[in-house]
This record gives C-alpha cells, structure tokens and sequence, in this order.
C-alpha cells in the first residue's frame, strides 16, 4: 500500500491512497488521509490488527510532521475512530489553497471536508470574481470560503443541518471573513426543496454550485430528487450563469445528470466536466464523482 503513495509535498490537506477505486487489488476497502499533523486511515471492513499497525508505523515514518495516526472503521455502527499511533489528537485546523479549515476527529463520520472536490473548489475560486453564488448542500461552506478568496460578491448557503453552517460560520471566522457574514455572506439553515422563496429572495445568481448527498434518511434521494433542483434554475439564476452540478452516487453516471437537465431545463448547456484530483483513481470512472458545469442560457 505505501508504494502506490506518490505525494512529497504534505503542506496541504490530501488523500494519500484511494482504494475504494477498486484500482488496487485486495485493497478496496481502505482510504488514507493526510490532514495535518494527522494520518486518517479508513476502513470499509475489519483487517488484521498487526497488518494495520504495521502499516501505521510505515507511514508515520513517511511523513516527518506526523504526530498522529488514527483509523476509521465505518463498517461499524457509528464509525467510530480510534488511535493507532502518537497523540489522541480530536481537532486540528488543515490548509487548502491558502484558505483553512476546521478538522474533527471522532465526532462524525465525515471529518468536515470532502478532499475529492480539491479541484472543484479550485475552480469555482478562479471564476468567482464579482459574481453572486448560490451554494447548495452547502455543509461547512468550503464553497464559500473559496467563492470569497476568489472575489465574489455575495454567497449563500443554504442546508438543512444548522450544525454544519456554525461550522462553516467558524471556517470563515478562521479566515476573517467574519466580517462579511450577513451582507456577503449568508446561512441559512433550512429544506432547499421546501424554502424556495427564502433561496430566491436573495437572487438571481450568476454561480449554482450544487454538491447534494446521494441519499439521506428522510430528506434527499438524489435519483428522484436532482429533477427538483434543476427545474428551478430559471428561478433563480441569472442569463449567462454557471451551473456546477456534482454527483456523488456510484450507481448513477454523469449520463443520468445531463438526462435530467435536457429534461427539466434544456436552457441548460453542457460545457465540460471538472477532473478529480488524480490520486482518486477509479477503475470505473461513472462510480467515482462527477462534477459537470453548465451554462444557463435562456432563449
């Protein structure tokens, strides 16, 4: 496993090793993440624990700034985290970018930062300049910070956890750009598929970024879902916007998204699809996330 690590440069945060790409035999079921001075390591079924220690210590060695190695078992209930190695670190605060990030441990199953979207944050930061961005399934406003660092003018974000915006609201604390929230910078906490006027009041848009969640108890299937959004993009963006639409569900290619936006919005124009970073190797490119950017252009 360590051989297939490539990175020399631990600066900023990273996946080190992707097996859930299926690129790697017999090595699927585990994921390596670099968030400073923390080593991740995910598992998605039980291995040996002499293996795993082993392992960690390798790694350790590898990167000179670690202080501490931690594992994930999501195969259980809760996926609870445990330490392997060095110091029971529980929060730190990773570099992207130049923008930074608060990183919990232990308290969820996702650590508050998704790294195969690296370059889509990159992306939205080198076109956001003066622009006005509608930020949906907003979580802790990654999107946002990068909007901001990129020049926009104004952000919104909207999701139905409160929890995950005060999160977004302390990363763009840790930014200084507290100063901005309410007229810049804007949270709201509520159900994009039930608060349409609130999303509207503060539009038209010039950038759609909508990452929403494959599914989730309740409140989002994706595959019934997405056709809701996509309809009401002529509600709220502006002529000329940019849509980035991302799917993140391994049993739906990039095919289904342009299906349902020829359908539900065929204003809509693709234009190309954003690159993973390249450490997300998949063997089958549709299971892997797809970010497709459109533009919309009304006749």
């Amino acid at each position: 496993m360590i051989e297939h690590i490539t990175s020399t440069d631990f600066t900023d945060v990273q996946r080190l090793f992707h097996g859930r790409g299926h690129a790697y035999p017999n090595l699927n079921h585990i994921n390596i993440d670099w968030f400073s001075p923390v080593i991740l390591i995910t598992l998605y079924q039980a291995v040996d624990s002499e293996w795993l220690v082993a392992q960690a210590s390798t790694l350790k060695a590898l990167i000179k700034e670690c202080r501490s190695v931690q594992v994930q078992h999501r195969y259980e209930s809760f996926s609870p985290t445990e330490l392997l190695l060095g110091e029971k670190i529980n929060h730190t605060i990773v570099s992207e970018q130049g923008l930074n990030y608060h990183i919990e441990f232990g308290k969820a199953q996702n650590s508050g930062l998704f790294l195969d979207m690296s370059n889509g944050r990159k992306w939205l930061k080198q076109y956001a300049e003066g622009k006005s961005v509608l930020n949906l399934f907003a979580y802790t406003c990654a999107f946002s910070l990068s909007a901001i660092a990129g020049g926009a003018s104004k952000t919104v974000n909207i999701d139905l956890s409160k929890s995950s915006l005060s999160k977004g609201r302390e990363n763009h604390q840790l930014n200084k750009l507290a100063k901005k929230e309410g007229k810049q910078v804007i949270f709201e906490g509520v159900d994009i598929f039930k608060s349409n006027s609130r999303i509207k009041k503060y539009g038209p848009y010039d950038i759609l970024v909508c990452d929403p969640p494959s599914f989730q108890k309740g409140s989002v299937n994706i595959q019934r879902d997405y056709a809701k959004i996509i309809r009401r993009i002529p509600q709220w963006m502006n002529p000329g916007a940019t849509l980035m639409l991302c799917l993140n569900s391994p049993d739906l290619d990039e095919n289904f998204l342009k299906t349902e936006v020829a359908r539900e919005c065929p204003d809509c124009h693709f234009e190309h699809r954003l690159e993973n970073p390249a450490v997300f190797k998949e063997v089958n490119e549709g299971k892997g996330l797809k970010v497709l950017i459109f533009t919309y252009q009304p006749k």
